[in-house]
């Protein structure tokens, strides 16, 4: 009796060995600099240059100004096409303005709005389209034809500009971001609207 009793011991603490050793968790690769992670939502005060906090600020204020236009609303009732247009940098520093236009056409389409890719980079889809039908790789019956692409009705432009005065304790820095959405065939500019941004920093 106490045979039998004490191999389905072993075996349930066999069984928890093994699935302990099993259960390991991720490791963290790092090389013990003062690194850590941050909330991307976070407000970023570090510079007056125009930083992550201005751009998720402007994007989401400006994805609600379009949404609420009724041309928009239309827009997504008859399924018609935008494309971007890159933001112009009129400052006097760097930064990556796709950041405002790849922001503002997410949030467009997950409220139903559809894009096309903007001309700047229209070159992966035209490769793409040659490799499919000049190659001789693929079945004719199974490419993407040439000739049947789609032409945006409207186009989304935009600037980013800024003023900045200093004295010796003192920089101040104004910022102006406009969007327009233009209908392409007319240059009609049917919506518009900017954001104003100041950043103070003082020594």
């Amino acid at each position: 009796m106490k045979h039998t009793t004490i191999k389905p011991l072993l075996l349930s603490a066999l069984l928890a060995l093994t699935f302990s050793a099993c259960q390991t968790n991720s490791p963290t690769v790092g090389g013990g600099g003062n690194i850590s992670y941050g909330d991307a939502k976070a407000v970023e005060t570090v510079t007056t240059d125009l930083g992550s906090t201005d751009i998720q600020m402007t994007s989401e204020k400006m994805t609600r100004s379009l949404l609420q236009h009724p041309l928009v609303q239309n827009i997504i009732r008859k399924r018609e096409l935008l494309m971007a247009s890159p933001v112009q940098n009129k400052t006097s520093e760097y930064f990556d303005t796709s950041l405002i236009t790849d922001t503002v056409l997410a949030q467009l389409q997950k409220n139903g709005v559809r894009y096309v890719i903007a001309g700047a980079n229209m070159q992966n889809q035209v490769d793409e389209l040659r490799r499919q039908n000049q190659s001789g790789l693929y079945r004719s019956d199974k490419t993407a034809k040439i000739g049947r692409m789609q032409g945006a009705k409207y186009r989304l432009d935009g600037s980013v500009s800024s003023i900045t005065k200093r004295n010796s304790s003192t920089k101040d820095v104004y910022y102006k971001i406009n969007l327009q959405l233009i209908e392409i065939e007319s240059g009609i500019v049917e919506w518009s609207d900017e954001q104003e941004i100041r950043k103070t920093a003082r020594r």
